[in-house]
Protein backbone atom coordinates (compact mmCIF):
# COMPACT_ATOMS: atom_id res chain seq x y z
CA UNK A 1 0.00 0.00 0.00
CA UNK A 2 3.00 2.25 0.48
CA UNK A 3 6.12 3.26 -1.10
CA UNK A 4 7.73 0.76 1.17
CA UNK A 5 8.75 -2.00 -1.66
CA UNK A 6 9.59 0.09 -4.38
CA UNK A 7 13.18 1.41 -5.41
CA UNK A 8 13.99 5.32 -6.53
CA UNK A 9 16.76 5.94 -8.55
CA UNK A 10 18.32 9.28 -8.61
CA UNK A 11 20.14 9.11 -11.85
CA UNK A 12 18.27 7.71 -15.21
CA UNK A 13 20.92 5.91 -16.67
CA UNK A 14 20.20 6.30 -20.77
CA UNK A 15 21.39 3.40 -23.05
CA UNK A 16 21.49 5.27 -26.72
CA UNK A 17 21.42 2.53 -29.39
CA UNK A 18 20.81 5.05 -32.50
CA UNK A 19 20.24 8.99 -31.98
CA UNK A 20 18.20 9.74 -35.36
CA UNK A 21 18.67 13.30 -36.85
CA UNK A 22 15.73 15.13 -35.35
CA UNK A 23 16.56 14.41 -31.80
CA UNK A 24 18.82 16.70 -29.41
CA UNK A 25 22.41 15.49 -29.65
CA UNK A 26 22.51 15.39 -26.02
CA UNK A 27 19.20 13.71 -25.28
CA UNK A 28 18.41 16.20 -22.65
CA UNK A 29 14.27 15.70 -22.85
CA UNK A 30 15.27 12.39 -21.12
CA UNK A 31 17.62 13.52 -18.57
CA UNK A 32 17.40 12.48 -14.69
CA UNK A 33 13.70 11.66 -15.41
CA UNK A 34 12.37 10.74 -11.54
CA UNK A 35 10.61 7.51 -11.74
CA UNK A 36 10.47 4.37 -9.78
CA UNK A 37 12.33 1.07 -11.63
CA UNK A 38 12.55 -2.64 -10.52
CA UNK A 39 15.91 -3.79 -9.53
CA UNK A 40 16.83 -5.63 -12.87
CA UNK A 41 17.01 -1.52 -14.09
CA UNK A 42 15.35 0.59 -16.80
CA UNK A 43 16.57 1.90 -19.92
CA UNK A 44 15.53 4.32 -22.23
CA UNK A 45 16.40 2.82 -26.07
CA UNK A 46 15.83 5.86 -28.02
CA UNK A 47 16.26 4.23 -32.25
CA UNK A 48 15.38 5.11 -35.72
CA UNK A 49 13.60 1.58 -35.76
CA UNK A 50 12.63 0.89 -32.32
CA UNK A 51 9.78 3.29 -29.86
CA UNK A 52 11.14 4.55 -26.95
CA UNK A 53 10.93 1.48 -24.45
CA UNK A 54 10.23 2.33 -20.32
CA UNK A 55 10.25 -0.31 -18.24
CA UNK A 56 8.00 -0.23 -14.97
CA UNK A 57 7.50 3.85 -15.12
CA UNK A 58 5.55 5.44 -12.16
CA UNK A 59 4.28 8.43 -12.35
CA UNK A 60 5.30 10.47 -9.06
CA UNK A 61 3.63 13.45 -9.06
CA UNK A 62 0.26 12.83 -10.71
CA UNK A 63 -3.43 15.60 -9.95
CA UNK A 64 -6.50 14.27 -9.70
CA UNK A 65 -10.18 16.10 -9.52
CA UNK A 66 -9.29 16.56 -5.90
CA UNK A 67 -6.86 19.60 -7.15
CA UNK A 68 -9.26 21.88 -7.46
CA UNK A 69 -9.09 23.89 -10.37
CA UNK A 70 -5.81 21.62 -11.59
CA UNK A 71 -6.58 18.31 -11.96
CA UNK A 72 -9.94 16.72 -13.50
CA UNK A 73 -9.32 13.05 -13.79
CA UNK A 74 -11.12 10.77 -11.66
CA UNK A 75 -9.23 8.76 -9.10
CA UNK A 76 -10.82 5.26 -11.13
CA UNK A 77 -9.46 6.59 -13.92
CA UNK A 78 -6.11 7.34 -13.33
CA UNK A 79 -5.73 3.82 -11.66
CA UNK A 80 -7.21 2.54 -14.65
CA UNK A 81 -5.28 3.81 -17.68
CA UNK A 82 -1.92 3.61 -15.07
CA UNK A 83 -2.89 -0.37 -15.23
CA UNK A 84 -3.82 -0.78 -18.99
CA UNK A 85 -0.10 0.93 -19.97
CA UNK A 86 1.38 -1.26 -17.73
CA UNK A 87 2.50 0.58 -14.74
CA UNK A 88 2.97 -1.23 -11.20
CA UNK A 89 1.84 1.84 -9.26
CA UNK A 90 1.25 5.28 -9.68
CA UNK A 91 1.23 8.19 -6.60
CA UNK A 92 -2.05 10.61 -5.73
CA UNK A 93 -0.35 13.91 -4.66
CA UNK A 94 -3.13 16.55 -4.49
CA UNK A 95 -2.45 20.24 -3.97
CA UNK A 96 -2.66 20.25 -0.32
CA UNK A 97 -4.67 17.68 0.45
CA UNK A 98 -5.38 14.06 0.50
CA UNK A 99 -8.59 14.21 0.09
CA UNK A 100 -8.57 11.55 -2.36
CA UNK A 101 -6.40 9.08 -0.78
CA UNK A 102 -9.28 6.83 0.59
CA UNK A 103 -10.70 6.32 -2.10
CA UNK A 104 -7.11 5.93 -4.30
CA UNK A 105 -6.48 3.19 -1.56
CA UNK A 106 -9.88 1.49 -1.95
CA UNK A 107 -10.39 1.41 -5.49
CA UNK A 108 -6.41 -0.17 -5.76
CA UNK A 109 -7.32 -2.98 -3.04
CA UNK A 110 -10.25 -3.78 -4.98
CA UNK A 111 -7.94 -3.90 -8.55
CA UNK A 112 -5.50 -6.31 -6.38
CA UNK A 113 -8.50 -8.49 -4.73
CA UNK A 114 -8.18 -11.05 -7.72
CA UNK A 115 -4.28 -11.60 -7.42
CA UNK A 116 -4.54 -11.51 -4.43
CA UNK A 117 -6.66 -13.91 -3.92
CA UNK A 118 -4.88 -16.04 -6.38
CA UNK A 119 -1.72 -16.05 -3.92
CA UNK A 120 -4.02 -16.52 -0.69
CA UNK A 121 -5.11 -19.87 -2.47
CA UNK A 122 -1.48 -20.69 -3.72
CA UNK A 123 -0.15 -20.72 0.18
CA UNK A 124 -3.10 -22.76 1.71
CA UNK A 125 -2.43 -25.58 -1.42
CA UNK A 126 1.15 -25.26 -0.67
CA UNK A 127 0.66 -25.61 3.46
CA UNK A 128 -2.07 -28.10 2.85
CA UNK A 129 0.84 -30.21 0.20
CA UNK A 130 3.29 -29.90 2.94
CA UNK A 131 1.00 -31.03 5.90
CA UNK A 132 -0.28 -34.17 3.76
CA UNK A 133 -3.72 -33.29 4.26
CA UNK A 134 -3.18 -32.40 -0.05
CA UNK A 135 -2.20 -35.80 -2.24
CA UNK A 136 -0.12 -35.13 -5.58
CA UNK A 137 2.46 -36.68 -6.96
CA UNK A 138 5.54 -34.96 -6.97
CA UNK A 139 5.17 -33.22 -4.26
CA UNK A 140 8.38 -30.75 -4.57
CA UNK A 141 7.42 -30.22 -8.43
CA UNK A 142 4.04 -29.10 -7.23
CA UNK A 143 5.41 -26.72 -4.07
CA UNK A 144 7.74 -25.22 -7.12
CA UNK A 145 4.47 -25.39 -9.58
CA UNK A 146 2.62 -23.14 -6.59
CA UNK A 147 5.44 -20.93 -6.29
CA UNK A 148 6.04 -19.67 -9.56
CA UNK A 149 1.96 -18.91 -9.73
CA UNK A 150 2.79 -16.95 -6.60
CA UNK A 151 5.24 -14.58 -8.01
CA UNK A 152 3.16 -14.24 -11.37
CA UNK A 153 0.09 -13.31 -9.22
CA UNK A 154 1.98 -10.78 -6.84
CA UNK A 155 3.66 -9.38 -10.14
CA UNK A 156 0.04 -8.44 -10.87
CA UNK A 157 -0.50 -6.26 -8.23
CA UNK A 158 -0.76 -2.74 -8.17
CA UNK A 159 1.06 -0.16 -6.23
CA UNK A 160 -1.10 3.12 -4.75
CA UNK A 161 2.04 5.60 -3.39
CA UNK A 162 0.15 7.94 -1.54
CA UNK A 163 1.73 11.58 -1.58
CA UNK A 164 0.64 15.41 -1.07
CA UNK A 165 2.08 18.29 -3.24
CA UNK A 166 2.72 20.75 0.04
CA UNK A 167 2.86 24.28 0.13
CA UNK A 168 6.18 25.35 1.93
CA UNK A 169 5.82 28.83 3.47
CA UNK A 170 8.19 31.33 2.47
CA UNK A 171 8.96 32.64 6.05
CA UNK A 172 7.30 30.29 8.33
CA UNK A 173 3.83 29.13 8.89
CA UNK A 174 2.57 31.21 11.94
CA UNK A 175 3.80 34.20 9.89
CA UNK A 176 0.41 35.35 8.13
CA UNK A 177 1.39 38.79 7.04
CA UNK A 178 0.59 39.47 3.52
CA UNK A 179 1.76 38.62 0.06
CA UNK A 180 5.43 37.65 1.13
CA UNK A 181 3.20 35.08 3.50
CA UNK A 182 0.34 33.87 0.48
CA UNK A 183 0.70 30.36 -0.60
CA UNK A 184 4.28 29.07 -0.69
CA UNK A 185 6.49 27.18 -2.20
CA UNK A 186 5.04 23.44 -3.98
CA UNK A 187 6.94 20.41 -2.58
CA UNK A 188 6.34 16.69 -3.60
CA UNK A 189 5.81 14.67 -0.61
CA UNK A 190 5.86 10.86 -0.55
CA UNK A 191 4.93 8.12 1.96
CA UNK A 192 7.79 5.79 2.19
CA UNK A 193 6.25 3.34 4.57
CA UNK A 194 3.65 3.37 7.65
CA UNK A 195 5.46 5.89 9.75
CA UNK A 196 6.47 8.25 6.73
CA UNK A 197 1.87 7.57 6.12
CA UNK A 198 1.40 8.79 9.68
CA UNK A 199 3.75 11.87 9.48
CA UNK A 200 2.37 12.99 5.77
CA UNK A 201 -1.10 13.31 8.00
CA UNK A 202 0.27 15.22 10.76
CA UNK A 203 2.06 17.79 8.19
CA UNK A 204 -0.97 17.95 6.03
CA UNK A 205 -3.39 18.57 9.11
CA UNK A 206 -1.22 21.02 11.27
CA UNK A 207 -0.94 22.47 7.31
CA UNK A 208 -4.69 23.47 7.38
CA UNK A 209 -5.37 24.17 10.61
CA UNK A 210 -2.02 26.31 11.81
CA UNK A 211 -0.42 27.13 8.49
CA UNK A 212 -3.33 28.29 6.35
CA UNK A 213 -2.89 31.63 4.46
CA UNK A 214 -4.88 31.23 1.11
CA UNK A 215 -3.22 27.83 1.14
CA UNK A 216 -2.40 24.98 3.49
CA UNK A 217 1.35 25.69 4.74
CA UNK A 218 4.22 23.75 6.07
CA UNK A 219 7.77 25.15 7.01
CA UNK A 220 11.15 23.66 7.57
CA UNK A 221 10.27 23.13 10.92
CA UNK A 222 7.34 21.35 10.35
CA UNK A 223 9.69 19.02 7.98
CA UNK A 224 12.35 18.75 10.07
CA UNK A 225 9.80 17.58 12.92
CA UNK A 226 8.09 14.75 10.72
CA UNK A 227 10.75 13.79 8.37
CA UNK A 228 10.97 10.30 8.93
CA UNK A 229 9.63 8.04 6.45
CA UNK A 230 9.13 10.64 3.57
CA UNK A 231 10.42 10.82 0.22
CA UNK A 232 11.10 14.69 -0.92
CA UNK A 233 10.59 16.05 -4.86
CA UNK A 234 11.46 19.25 -5.58
CA UNK A 235 8.33 20.07 -7.21
CA UNK A 236 7.61 22.37 -10.72
CA UNK A 237 8.66 26.03 -11.83
CA UNK A 238 7.19 26.64 -8.18
CA UNK A 239 9.43 24.97 -6.37
CA UNK A 240 11.87 26.64 -4.13
CA UNK A 241 14.69 25.59 -5.97
CA UNK A 242 13.58 26.12 -8.88
CA UNK A 243 12.03 29.64 -8.32
CA UNK A 244 15.47 30.24 -7.05
CA UNK A 245 17.54 29.34 -9.99
CA UNK A 246 14.89 31.25 -12.62
CA UNK A 247 15.18 34.12 -10.53
CA UNK A 248 18.95 33.88 -10.42
CA UNK A 249 19.46 33.35 -6.86
CA UNK A 250 22.34 30.01 -7.42
CA UNK A 251 23.20 30.34 -3.84
CA UNK A 252 20.06 30.66 -2.20
CA UNK A 253 19.03 27.61 -4.62
CA UNK A 254 22.01 25.64 -3.58
CA UNK A 255 21.13 26.47 -0.11
CA UNK A 256 17.76 25.15 -0.25
CA UNK A 257 19.21 21.89 -1.97
CA UNK A 258 21.62 21.43 1.09
CA UNK A 259 19.36 21.22 3.77
CA UNK A 260 16.83 19.31 2.06
CA UNK A 261 19.54 16.60 1.30
CA UNK A 262 21.15 16.73 4.88
CA UNK A 263 17.57 16.07 6.21
CA UNK A 264 16.00 13.76 3.76
CA UNK A 265 19.59 12.26 2.31
CA UNK A 266 18.88 9.78 -0.24
CA UNK A 267 15.03 10.12 -0.16
CA UNK A 268 15.37 13.65 -1.44
CA UNK A 269 15.18 13.98 -5.32
CA UNK A 270 15.78 16.96 -7.59
CA UNK A 271 12.86 16.56 -9.84
CA UNK A 272 13.18 17.58 -13.95
CA UNK A 273 9.61 18.49 -16.53
CA UNK A 274 10.19 19.49 -20.03
CA UNK A 275 6.56 19.76 -21.31
CA UNK A 276 6.73 21.43 -24.68
CA UNK A 277 3.07 23.21 -25.77
CA UNK A 278 1.72 21.46 -28.95
CA UNK A 279 -1.12 23.46 -29.65
CA UNK A 280 -1.86 27.30 -30.06
CA UNK A 281 -3.69 28.20 -26.93
CA UNK A 282 -1.75 26.13 -24.24
CA UNK A 283 0.96 28.03 -21.98
CA UNK A 284 4.37 28.34 -24.14
CA UNK A 285 6.18 30.41 -21.41
CA UNK A 286 6.95 27.26 -18.96
CA UNK A 287 9.00 24.93 -21.61
CA UNK A 288 11.55 27.53 -21.74
CA UNK A 289 11.92 28.27 -18.42
CA UNK A 290 12.04 24.17 -17.79
CA UNK A 291 14.82 24.13 -19.79
CA UNK A 292 17.08 26.68 -18.11
CA UNK A 293 16.08 24.87 -14.60
CA UNK A 294 16.83 21.20 -15.53
CA UNK A 295 20.33 22.90 -17.06
CA UNK A 296 20.85 23.60 -13.69
CA UNK A 297 19.17 21.06 -11.58
CA UNK A 298 21.34 18.32 -13.77
CA UNK A 299 24.77 20.66 -12.60
CA UNK A 300 23.72 20.36 -8.94
CA UNK A 301 23.04 16.48 -8.70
Amino acid sequence: MLFNDIVCKNILNLKIQQVNEHRNANVDNFLRIIFVYNPGGSNFMPSNELPIIMQDFVHLHVHTQYSLLDGQASVARLVDKAMKNGMKGIAVTDHGNMFGIKEFTNYVNKKNSGPKGEVKDLKKRIAGIEAGTIECEDKEAEIAACKAKIVEAENKLFKPIIGCEMYVARRTMDLKEGKPDQSGYPLIVLAKNETGYHNLIKLVSHAWTRGYYMRPRTDRSELEKYHEGLIICSACLGGEVPKRITAGQFAEAEEAIQWYKNLFGDDYYLELQRHKATVPRANHECYPLQVNVNKHLIEYA
